[in-house]
């Protein structure tokens, strides 16, 4: 007969986890977890405010070259909430492959980039003199704007209130 000694017998008890070890163990990766997908979370919500200040410089850069050709005049649009910039504006500025706002089920419609002048004719025929892009920034309470006249920012969504004639709310 074989005899087994208690050490031995203790060192065939001990090998696995107990539940409390795994409970813990799984606690621990559950927290990991969920402080990883927050800051996860705001980098996207960052890199899309990110696209949406570069979307908008290149309409403005689409903007200053349309001026260029039609002795400095812009494509008129005086419509008091703007006109949407992926559409209308890209339509006006013969644009291909036109940047639309990349948000991500946007069921809201505050996420559309913007676009106001002055002028006298809403179907683009007359030509504004100055102009207005915007669009709400989706990592803070505030909307992204580029003017005409060169000026760049930001402006609280409390203190916002739509331009008019195209002129610049900064």
């Amino acid at each position: 007969m074989i005899s087994i000694t208690k050490n031995e017998e203790r060192k065939a008890k001990s090998f696995g986890f107990t539940l409390i070890e795994l409970l813990v163990v799984i606690s621990i990766i559950g927290i990991l977890a969920a402080l990883s997908l927050a800051s996860f979370t705001t980098a996207q919500r960052q890199a899309r405010d990110t696209q949406r200040k570069s979307d908008i410089k290149q309409f403005q850069s689409s903007l200053e070259s349309y001026a260029n050709k039609n002795n400095t005049f812009y494509p008129s649009r005086p419509d008091a909430s703007g006109v949407g910039a992926a559409t209308t504006l890209c339509t006006d500025l013969s644009m291909t492959g036109c940047p639309a706002d990349p948000s991500v089920n946007d069921t809201t419609g505050l996420f559309v980039y913007k676009y106001q002048s002055d002028g006298t004719a809403s179907d683009g025929t007359a030509l504004g003199t100055q102009y207005v892009l915007w669009d709400k920034l989706e990592s803070s309470d505030k909307y992204w704007v580029i003017c005409s006249g060169g000026k760049v920012g930001t402006i609280d969504t409390a203190s916002w209130n739509l331009p008019v004639g195209g002129v610049c709310p900064l």
